[in-house]
């Protein structure tokens, strides 16, 4: 049974953005940071890496668009959090490419940075009301407890990182490889949807029951599950 997938409308262009994943050594082993996003229409805010969209300032002649993202991600992560991050130190991790089925688009490259020594995070309070530096198991067992809402590229992101126990590691880890693109095409389930992406047996059929590779997101009512096979994957 494919399940029900929604009508797919034309909608507007991705907007070009950057989100930097800041990670650093600590005594549990390697932590993530994590702002809180200021709720609005009474919805709570999610979990975010500091990230958003590139500016007229980001832009550089003769550049592409992966620079222009990764200037604009340092850029909110100073805005967001107070840090002042190298551009050229950003490491990339993949790209997300938000679904034609979203009332708004982004087209989003990710970055991951390491920090060293002691750093002040500051969050802004007008966007970000808090920060939280979190083990990638310790988030990942907040946001099935519902005590930290995490969206789809942030789970991901933080169940690739499980992986991974030092900073230093998961940089070593994106050396060398190709960067993933993520392109999710959904699928909706009796109690939720499946994300399927590039890579994935069912991605072009749109067909969650396909037998081969899997690359997909159950996102559920009894929770979320990543499931990768694919070597490339972030």
């Amino acid at each position: 049974m494919r399940g029900l997938h929604a009508r797919v409308r034309v909608s507007e262009t991705p907007r070009p953005s950057g989100t930097v994943v800041v990670v650093r050594d600590a005594e549990p082993g390697l932590e993530l940071l994590l702002l809180e996003r200021v709720p609005r229409e009474g919805e709570p805010g999610p979990w975010v890496f500091p990230g958003g969209k590139v500016d007229a300032a980001d832009l550089r002649p003769g550049e592409d668009e992966v620079a222009a993202a990764r200037r604009a991600a340092a850029r909110e992560a100073r805005e967001e959090a107070g840090l002042a991050l190298a551009v050229d130190s950003l490491v990339t991790i993949s790209r997300w490419i938000t679904p034609e089925i979203s009332p708004k688009r982004f087209d989003t490259w990710f970055f991951l940075a390491r920090l060293s020594g002691a750093a002040e995070v500051r969050v802004d309070g007008a966007e970000i009301r808090a920060h939280r530096w979190l083990t990638p198991a310790d988030a990942l067992a907040l946001h099935h407890a519902q005590s930290v809402r995490l969206a789809p590229p942030t789970f991901v992101t933080v169940s690739w990182l499980a992986s991974h126990r030092r900073a230093a590691e998961a940089a070593r880890a994106l050396g060398g490889r190709s960067i993933p693109t993520f392109r999710p095409r959904i699928v909706r389930l009796e109690h939720g949807a499946v994300m399927l992406y590039p890579g994935d047996a069912g991605y072009e059929p749109l067909d969650a029951q396909a037998q081969g590779p899997r690359h997909r997101l159950y996102a559920l009512s009894e929770g979320w599950r990543y499931e990768r096979d694919l070597a490339e994957a972030p």
